[in-house]
């Protein structure tokens, strides 16, 4: 008999499938991770590492070139080492973060064959990303339809960002059809937000800027625990510069590009998203690290130009709320740099923002110094952990949560991506 009822929580993408087991603590409301991983190189080479509560690997695999392809049979096999490595847990719910949630799905939903349908109507708004989302959902509902799963959204947070936030100045017909500002990293932001107010109670209905900073970045303004605005749009390329991703461009770079140098849509997807960022202004890497211990002057650049681009969207965010009462570092870079956060406070020192350099360098809670104006956090994020609460309410209430509860959502490609 289970001891332990378990959340499994699936992040899917293009050549990778990352895991974590989430177990609710006896007597209490909180989840704890008990393992986490990744099946990487999927297509090509797959590998499969997973590691404890204390990031020690436990478990290694790797698979040959034809069996690499096999989706499927990789998603099996994970699900068979879990119920090896888990004897005691009986998981409950597989709980998936989905990129895009477009208009319709503001919360998290159970995943039902309409749910499905109406996911995959949204492939055009991210087409990266959202077609790798779905598979998972498609082979567990083949081969374990008794199996509840709950699809958790990234851009859930920010459904409920002021018209003038969310909007462009374009006709009206096109935002009717969807075209609109929708923000992403919204789990990160939701679980860095709330943590903070347990953290610092006194912060629970200010305004903070949160700058989820890795791979892909972004940075969103918060007041009082809900989105206000944010840097990314329509889709994961706005904002600041990225690992490969060129954040915010004129849109007349794209014209000439088309005219002058007869670029394509695959040609310009291929540019930027996986050209240009870091990797394109440095012509070395898109990892920060890398960067950061380069000699290389273009190198430099590449930081340099981040870090003015991430304090020119902290300044931006704090207009769009009147103020801003702290200030929080997360993701990839924002918890392990101290030099990027350091070279984006000084930036800030107009603001009154003042950081201590001992505690940065640590990595403290708190790394204002004590004549800041304005307070300072670093605080890691968890995503999995945010969804697999999500997904463990979402199965207490027994029942889909949102509009497509209400309406029995029943999608078609034929249809605008916006209201489905």
């Amino acid at each position: 008999m289970s001891r332990y009822e378990s959340c499994l929580v699936l992040n899917a993408g293009s050549s990778s499938l990352k895991f974590s087991v989430l177990r609710r603590v006896e007597a209490t409301d909180d989840l704890q991770q008990v393992l986490s991983g990744q099946i990487a190189g999927i297509g090509t080479d797959a590998t499969f590492e997973a590691k404890d509560a204390n990031r020690r690997v436990v478990a290694e695999r790797r698979w040959n070139a034809e069996d690499s392809q096999r989706r499927g049979a990789l998603l099996e096999y994970l699900l068979a080492w879990l119920g090896q490595a888990l004897p005691e847990d009986r998981i409950v719910a597989a709980g998936h973060r989905v990129v895009h949630g477009g208009r319709a799905f503001s919360r998290p939903v159970r995943v039902t064959p309409a749910v499905l349908s109406a996911l995959e109507a949204l492939v055009p708004l991210a087409p990266l990303h959202q077609p790798h989302n779905l598979a998972p959902m498609r082979a567990l509902a083949a081969s374990h339809p008794d199996l509840p799963q709950i699809a958790c959204f990234d851009t859930a947070f920010h459904a409920d960002l002021p018209w003038v936030a969310s909007s462009y100045a374009l006709p009206q017909e096109l935002a009717d059809e969807g075209v609109q500002r929708y923000g992403f990293h919204g789990l990160s932001y939701e679980y860095v937000s709330q943590h903070l107010a347990a953290l610092r109670p006194e912060l629970a209905n200010q305004r903070i800027v949160i700058c989820h900073l890795g791979n892909g970045s972004s940075l969103a303004a918060v007041h009082a625990g809900r989105g206000v605005d944010t840097t990314m749009g329509f889709t994961a390329l706005d904002g600041v510069p990225m690992g490969t991703r060129c954040g915010a461009i004129d849109p007349g770079v794209l014209l000439y590009l088309m005219r002058e140098k007869g670029m394509g849509a695959a040609e310009l997807e291929d540019l930027l998203y996986r050209r240009s960022g870091l990797l394109g202004v440095s012509g070395l890497s898109n990892d920060m690290r890398a960067l950061q211990e380069s000699s290389d002057p273009a190198a430099q650049r590449a930081v340099e130009l981040f870090c003015f681009r991430v304090a020119k969207e902290v300044a931006a965010l704090a207009g769009s709320m009147g103020g801003i009462d702290a200030l929080v570092f997360t993701a990839g870079i924002g918890e392990n740099s101290p030099g990027v956060r350091a070279a984006v406070c000084e930036r800030l020192r107009w603001m009154g923002v003042a950081i201590d350099d001992y505690a940065n360098s640590r990595r403290a809670l708190e790394i204002s110094a004590d004549d800041s104006i304005l307070p300072v956090f670093v605080l890691p994020t968890n995503e999995e952990k945010m969804i697999a609460l999500h997904t463990l309410a979402v199965l207490a209430a027994g029942a889909p949560h949102g509009r497509e509860a209400d309406e029995g959502l029943t999608c078609s490609t034929a249809r605008t991506p916006a209201t489905c």
